[in-house]
C-alpha cells in the first residue's frame, strides 16, 4: 500500500500547499517562483506527457519520485538526484540552547535567495518562502542560518532549506533552527519529515543525531523539455 510520502509533491498539491500551485488531471506544479517541483498521480507514460501539456512555462522542473525509472516522451532527463527520505521518529524534544531565531520575512529575501545559492540545500527561488514558518539567525544583520517548512500533507510537514554560512559552521544553529522546526510540527499534531541528498553523509548523520530515521529512497529529476 503506498504511503502519502512516497508522492509527496502530488499530495501537497492537492491538499495543503493547494494554493500555491495547480493540478491538472493527473499533473500537478507549484507555481514557477514558489518552487520547481512538479508530480504526477501515477508515473504512466500518459500522464508524462499530461504533465508536458499542464506545466504553462519552460523552466527545468524537478519530478519528485520514489522510484528510480527511466523519463523519455517529450521530457528530457537533464540529471537525476538521489536522496533519502527521513522521519522525525522521537519524543518531544526540549528547546535548544541559544538565542531567539528571526522570523523571515519578505524583507530578507534576498538574503535567503543568496544564502541558499551559498550553500545548495536544494532548490530556493523567491516565492519560496510563501510555503511559511521560515526562521533565521544573524550575526549583525547578516543572515548566516535559516530553516523553513515545504511540503505539507495530511499529517506530515517537511522541514527544508536548512543552511548555514560555511563561515559559521559547527556552532550548533542549524541543529537549534531544525528542532525548533521540529517542536513547531509536533505542536500541531503533525509529524516532521526531511530530503536531503543520499550522498550527504554528514547531514545524514546529523539528522540521526537529532532523532530522524531513513524512511525511503526519494529521487529528484530534473526535466526539460524537448523543442
Amino acid at each position: 500500500m503506498e504511503h502519502i510520502l512516497d508522492n509527496p509533491v502530488w499530495h501537497a498539491l492537492e491538499t495543503e500547499n493547494g494554493h500555491l500551485g495547480h493540478i491538472s488531471g493527473a499533473a500537478a506544479c507549484f507555481a514557477p517562483a514558489v518552487s520547481p517541483f512538479v508530480a504526477l498521480a501515477e508515473l504512466t507514460p500518459e500522464n508524462l506527457l499530461n504533465l508536458y501539456l499542464a506545466v504553462p512555462f519552460d523552466n527545468t522542473v524537478i519530478l519528485v519520485s520514489n522510484t528510480k525509472m527511466s523519463i523519455g516522451g517529450p521530457w528530457a532527463n537533464v540529471l537525476r538526484i538521489p536522496g533519502h527520505q527521513m522521519l522525525f521518529q522521537e519524543e518531544y524534544p526540549q528547546a535548544a540552547e541559544g538565542g531567539e531565531p528571526v522570523a523571515l520575512e519578505e524583507k530578507h529575501v534576498p538574503q535567503m535567495l543568496a544564502l541558499t545559492q551559498l550553500t545548495n540545500p536544494g532548490p530556493f527561488l523567491p516565492r519560496t518562502i510563501d510555503f511559511g514558518h521560515y526562521e533565521g539567525i544573524f550575526n549583525d544583520s547578516q543572515l548566516i542560518s535559516m530553516a523553513g517548512q515545504r511540503l505539507h500533507v495530511p499529517g506530515f510537514a517537511e522541514i527544508s532549506a536548512v543552511c548555514t554560512d560555511p563561515g559559521y559552521l559547527g556552532k550548533g544553529f542549524a541543529r537549534q533552527l531544525v528542532m525548533r522546526q521540529v517542536r513547531r510540527i509536533m505542536d500541531a499534531s503533525e509529524i516532521p519529515f526531511l530530503h536531503v541528498k543520499a550522498n550527504n553523509l554528514r547531514a545524514i548523520q546529523v539528522y540521526e543525531s537529532l532523532g530522524f530515521k531513513f524512511r525511503t529512497e526519494i529521487h529528484f529529476y530534473a526535466l526539460t523539455k524537448k523543442s
